[in-house]
């Protein structure tokens, strides 16, 4: 499954795939036409000369031109891509390449463009004249006519698109939402739904005579893909616990330890292989289940825009402002124990996110960079009393209120302006306040248990 899942991500992201069908469908499409004329539509063609009424050196002539300008149209939308690529690379962070080629709009797009100019190709073929017998194909010929005003069409859009999105809030958006999605997905449950957190004090007991056995990588990479019903099943299977050594996202080096299982006897070949295939490994970090690598994204972009030789403060603002919204998502929301039980058995010990390591990864960096920038630190505690609003979790607090005291003592070290640092005072104190009272929604709750 690991395999199907990474064939089809590697498939999404290439410029190749969407492509491809869209020419086989366009070379199915000039056959039936194709077909569809040679069956005797011609009579019925005929009562519409201007229309249907080219001849053989005019169609021929039409479609060599169709075909050409669209292999050139497809020269310069690759070209266009290139330079796209690279600016975003050089502006950004190379991290986001990825979403642009994941991109279905320049997928399709590159598609219609070869898929008119297969087609011409096949109807080109088809036309005859002299002494091989007279047949041009009517029907095909119009429809080519008109996917080529079609890719006309096309390439206007196609401008304006490429224009929208290498502007840097489309970028940062884009990063925010498919981020969004996936801890939609990962963590479904709310905090009310969900076992309490920090349930995960639990230290495995191993019986008398049994130890923990390493597991190798097979390979170097991230780990972009782990299946935890599969882990389970090994776990079961042995009547054994799994520990995972590597998380998602996390770098291993192969032939060193990716997960440990407990066993009295050093585990089989068989159950070595079985656990190396539950974890997919790949060059490169993927969102489908690291909602870590989409903050990380839009935190090299901040990284990128508070450099010196950029100082952009603008969009590391929107960067610091989608951040809040991914973190404002995962507040109400339950992250799974990292221990896994089955019939009240432990059977996996699992390596994974918390709601203080994704706020780490969201503010550290950025809070570090923004030495004497008035207007990040603002934005920042603007954003932790977003989030202070959003969450009664008392640990979740105190991770907020550990982040306003490290921006406190930032603003005390960096700030020259008397004036700033004393507006950045009273931020501080009202960020303090609302953290180390009760929150809104545990009053709420007490007054309701009280009358009941």
């Amino acid at each position: 499954m690991n395999k199907i899942r990474q064939l089809w991500s590697n498939l999404r992201s290439s410029f190749w795939f969407m492509p491809s069908l869209i020419v086989v469908f366009s070379i199915a499409l000039a056959m039936a036409l194709i077909e569809a004329d040679s069956a005797g539509s011609n009579q019925w063609l005929a009562q519409w000369p201007r229309l249907f009424g080219a001849g053989v050196e005019g169609a021929r002539g039409m479609m060599s031109t169709i075909a050409g300008s669209m292999m050139t149209v497809v020269g310069v939308t690759f070209s266009m891509i290139l330079v796209v690529l690279a600016l975003a690379s050089s502006q950004y962070t190379s991290r986001i390449l990825r979403n642009f080629m994941r991109s279905r709009v320049t997928q399709v797009v590159l598609g219609i463009f070869a898929g008119i100019f297969t087609y011409c190709l096949i109807v080109l073929r088809s036309i005859r004249g002299g002494d091989e017998g007279t047949f041009v194909p009517s029907l095909a010929v119009f429809f080519g006519f008109v996917l080529a005003l079609g890719g006309v069409g096309t390439l206007m859009f196609f401008i304006h698109y490429i224009a929208s999105s290498i502007q840097a809030s489309n970028i940062i958006a884009t990063v925010a939402n498919e981020t969004i999605h996936v801890i939609e997905r990962l963590f479904p449950e709310n905090l009310e739904q969900g076992p309490a957190e920090n349930d995960d004090n639990l230290t495995p007991d191993l019986p008398p005579g049994w130890n923990w056995h390493s597991v190798p990588s097979r390979e170097n990479g991230y780990i972009q893909i782990v299946d935890n019903d599969a882990l389970l099943r090994v776990a079961r299977d042995s009547k054994t616990i799994v520990r995972m050594e590597r998380g998602i996202g996390e770098f291993v080096v192969r032939d060193t330890v990716l997960v440990s299982i407990a066993l009295q006897d050093p585990p089989d070949q068989e159950t070595i292989a079985a656990l190396q295939t539950t974890f997919t490994v790949s060059r490169h970090r993927t969102v489908d289940q690291d909602a870590a690598f989409g903050i990380r994204q839009i935190v090299d972009v901040a990284l990128k825009a508070l450099s010196p030789g950029i100082n952009d403060t603008t969009t590391a603002v929107m960067c610091v402002d989608y951040l809040t919204a991914i973190l404002a998502c995962l507040a109400s929301r339950q992250i799974p124990s990292l221990y896994r039980c089955e019939e009240k058995e432990l059977r996996v010990v699992a390596k994974g996110p918390s709601f203080e390591s994704l706020l780490i990864e969201s503010f550290d960096q950025i809070r570090g960079n923004a030495k004497g920038n008035f207007v990040i630190m603002s934005r920042m505690i603007d954003a932790i009393l977003t989030l202070a609003g959003l969450m009664a979790a008392p640990q979740r607090r105190r991770a907020l209120l550990d982040h306003v005291q490290w921006i406190a003592e930032l603003a005390g070290r960096t700030l020259e302006s008397t004036h700033d640092r004393a507006r950045i005072n009273v931020q501080l104190t009202r960020a303090r306040e609302m953290l180390e009272s009760k929150p809104a929604l545990c009053a709420v709750e007490e007054k309701r248990c009280s009358q009941a």
